[in-house]
């Protein structure tokens, strides 16, 4: 009520004056009420909000007949309200020609009844909105109340079934109930403490639990159709690599430099293997390539020194990497932190316990030994699902003894890097030391991995130097350089500080650290390449030999491995080094490459005076060249199947007709020529060829002392009765057991073992107990990873 007194004019005026922005205030009101209901209401009304999580139970009262009207009723109200306040405004602005008029007496009294009028709408106004808050209050006790309702009927649903075909169920729901607050995926996932959340969560997002019959099957996640393939087109430019490549790291840069520079030689490279290829089909990938020695969570050791002459043959490695992919027309996505390679896969925010929000988006994953160990911290159960997706770019090589858990941990075969239960041909490695069977060399080569030599050194590479290494090698060398100076000029490309100059003899000229064209140079002019022990298999040999230089190595007596020599130590192989470059030794050799005992003062000045008589030209093998990269890739990525792939035929399985047939010598076993092809098989079959080797002998030796090369992929048609008795192999007895020697013939007792872990073939390791029955195959000349046939 408003009263009149001598002050009634302004009073009135007053009111008039904050008239509007009352009606903004009571706006506010009436649209905060409107946001309230549809954040407070919304999710009861609706089967499930678009951001709710699927596994959050809600009530469904959409259907109430009552919770309609109360809908409908509140939306008159805000509909009344607002058309109130338009007559306020109408009202308000239709007294501004009235004052103009100028009939004071008269416009008072309109104002004062005016004002009379507007605080009762006010009031009522006031009075609906708190009407409108006593029916919100009810709906959600009402809401509440059925959701507790629900919650007790379907409570005996909760609890974790007894399924023989989900036998751990029990014990997970067990394990959420303690640690379902460890991780912060869990409650992202919608997991909130009860029991419910627990089942739904094991059935729908982990596989522990049977799927609930309650919750709704169409809203549980269904595996996308895969997209139809296409074709991968080889790709000539390589200015949008560049850009994938990322920047801000030297060893970015270096990459960078690289694969601008031999840009030419890719494009060329592809345009002959698409001439060779004809019109064979190439599915396009989806390929991640996620650098993990790169990331700062793994230290990136290697960025700091790549302007101090510190190793960069793993860059060399993974830019040719990148560039044959780029060119062989496949999706390309390049990751070298921890936080992109976690977007790229989907990982849910937490510690990395629970599994991928999607499904894998990648084809093919190439890593290292710390981006794999990144993968596996942060994909949960993931990790196991799409392991078999992966590709480990491995330094070293990993032995199937060592890539076994189990076996490992029972034979004293772990180390720090092993133990990942992958298929051995997973791990791919730079030379032919660590192939799918290819072992070269004398010693056992760490056999059972995918011998990927990756690295083109189709021309520059690693900075190396022509005749002196860093200068902490040059200790204790001092007398074969003597020597070597006396028949020509020494150089060397040892890095070294202004304030700090190299030690190195006087009569060497050294050039400090040079850029990749002028160390080319240097190559092109100089007669001997010289190796000092160290690095083992880089790049650099090879860029000598391309440039027409002369290798001189050291042979190692006795052989570097693991029980011997510190670098080897921790690694997950028991290979033995006989020279600093192995592949060189054995797969280039003579005039090429020579391989002296160092410590032999006569042997060694000989191997020089031999030198100096040779004249060689530039020499690359055709597998280091950018098209026999390019060609050896398109094979793995076409041919290598290890997801789908069916499993071996159970130890001393029969085939309806044996495949193999004794060779006309009788020394061994071949494919039989009438024998229907093994389906899916790579390479292909009718390569096999099986010995039996000497005992003490490794399938990689024994393979290689018949100019062949072991093929691991091939040991299941091996593992059976019938190859030894194909062989005249007397078996008294045949037993299958966990061992990385078997298949084998012990003598005496004329016993045959089998292998029971299809991964623990391994083409390494000997004893001097057994024979073992091996593997080999034939192949290309200039392309040991590949059998004759096989592209």
């Amino acid at each position: 009520m408003i009263t009149v007194n001598p002050d009634g004019k302004i009073m009135v005026r007053r009111c008039l004056v904050t008239l509007r922005p009352f009606r903004l205030f009571v706006l506010g009101i009436g649209f905060f009420t409107l946001c309230f209901l549809m954040t407070s209401l919304g999710g009861q009304f609706s089967a499930r909000r678009l951001g709710d999580s699927p596994f959050t139970i809600r009530t469904e009262v959409m259907g109430g007949p009552e919770s309609r009207g109360v809908l409908r009723k509140m939306s008159d109200l805000l509909e009344l309200m607002g058309k109130r306040m338009d007559t306020l405004a109408r009202l308000e602005n239709s007294s501004e020609p009235r004052r103009a008029a100028g009939d004071s007496a008269h416009f008072a009294a309109d104002r004062l009844a005016l004002g009379a009028g507007l605080m009762e709408r006010i009031q009522a106004i006031a009075q609906n909105v708190s009407d409108i808050a006593v029916k919100v209050d009810q709906i959600l006790r009402h809401s509440l109340l059925l959701h507790s309702k629900v919650s007790e009927s379907r409570r005996d649903q909760c609890e974790a079934p007894s399924d023989p075909k989900f036998p751990d169920c029990s014990a997970k729901v067990e394990w959420m109930r303690a640690r379902w607050t460890s991780d912060p995926c869990y409650a992202f996932f919608g997991v909130d403490g009860t029991e419910c959340s627990f089942l739904i969560y094991l059935s729908e997002v982990e596989w522990f639990c049977p799927p609930l019959p309650w919750r709704n099957q169409t809203a549980a996640r269904a595996a996308p159709k895969p997209l139809p393939k296409v074709q991968a087109v080889f790709r000539s430019n390589l200015s949008h690599l560049l850009e994938l490549m990322g920047s801000g790291k030297e060893s970015l840069i270096f990459m960078k430099k690289r694969t601008k520079r031999l840009s030419a030689q890719w494009a060329l490279a592809a345009q002959r293997l698409a001439q060779k290829l004809g019109d064979t089909r190439r599915d396009h990938k989806q390929i991640l390539v996620h650098i993990g020695f790169l990331t700062e969570e793994s230290g990136d050791v290697f960025s700091p020194r790549v302007l101090k002459g510190g190793p960069l043959g793993e860059m060399v490695q993974w830019a040719d990497i990148l560039a044959a992919l780029y060119v062989l027309g496949h999706g390309l996505r390049v990751t070298v932190s921890l936080k992109e390679l976690q977007s790229n896969l989907g990982v849910p925010p937490g510690r990395g316990s629970c599994p991928l929000t999607m499904p894998l988006p990648f084809d093919l994953i190439y890593t290292d030994y710390h981006g794999l160990q990144q993968m596996k911290q942060h994909m949960g159960l993931s990790f196991k699902k799409y392991r078999c997706r992966i590709r480990v770019i491995d330094t070293f090589g990993t032995e199937p003894a060592y890539n076994h858990e189990e076996y490992a941990t029972l034979h004293g075969y772990r180390t720090n890097w092993g133990y990942w239960n992958l298929n051995p041909k997973q791990f791919m490695t730079m030379f032919r030391e660590c192939p799918a069977g290819a072992g070269v060399g004398r010693g056992k080569d760490a056999s059972g991995c995918s011998s990927l030599p990756l690295l083109p050194s189709c021309a520059g590479g690693r900075t190396g130097t022509p005749s002196a290494p860093p200068s902490p090698f040059l200790q204790g060398k001092e007398k074969f350089l003597g020597i070597l100076s006396k028949y020509m000029e020494v150089h060397g490309t040892v890095y070294y500080e202004s304030q700090r100059p190299p030690e190195v003899p006087a009569f060497v000229k050294n050039h400090g650290l040079l850029p990749q064209p002028e160390f080319q140079q240097l190559l092109r002019k100089a007669k001997l390449f010289i190796g000092f022990g160290f690095p083992y298999e880089g790049p650099a040999p090879l860029e000598a030999i391309a440039n027409g230089c002369v290798f001189l190595q050291s042979r190692f007596s006795p052989p570097h491995s693991s029980l011997n020599h510190e670098f080897f130590r921790g690694k997950p192989t028991s290979r033995e080094v006989f020279s600093q470059h192995p592949y060189a030794e054995n797969f280039i050799g003579k005039p090429h490459v020579w391989t002296v005992d160092y410590n032999n003062s006569e042997e060694f000045e000989a191997a020089i005076k031999a030198i100096m008589r040779t004249q060689v030209d530039p020499y690359l093998p055709y597998e280091y060249t950018c098209e026999g990269m390019l060609e050896r890739i398109h094979a793995y990525i076409q041919h290598q199947e290890f997801c789908a792939a069916p499993g071996p035929a159970p130890p001393g399985a029969h085939a309806p007709q044996s495949p193999f047939v004794l060779a006309p010598n009788a020394t061994h076993l071949e494919w039989a020529r009438n024998a229907s092809v093994a389906p899916g098989a790579w390479p292909l079959a009718h390569s096999l060829r099986a010995w039996l080797a000497a005992p003490g002998r490794a399938c990689t030796d024994a393979c290689l002392d018949h100019g062949l090369v072991c093929e691991p992929a091939f040991f299941p048609f091996l593992n059976g009765r019938d190859a030894f008795l194909k062989l005249q192999v007397p078996c008294d007895s045949t037993e299958s057991e966990m061992n990385h020697l078997y298949p084998a013939f012990a003598q005496p007792g004329q016993e045959c073992y089998l292998q029971k872990e299809p991964l623990l073939f391994s083409c390494a390791g000997s004893s001097t107990k057994y024979h073992r029955l091996c593997p080999c195959r034939d192949f290309r000349k200039g392309q040991v990873a590949l059998c004759q046939g096989c592209l």
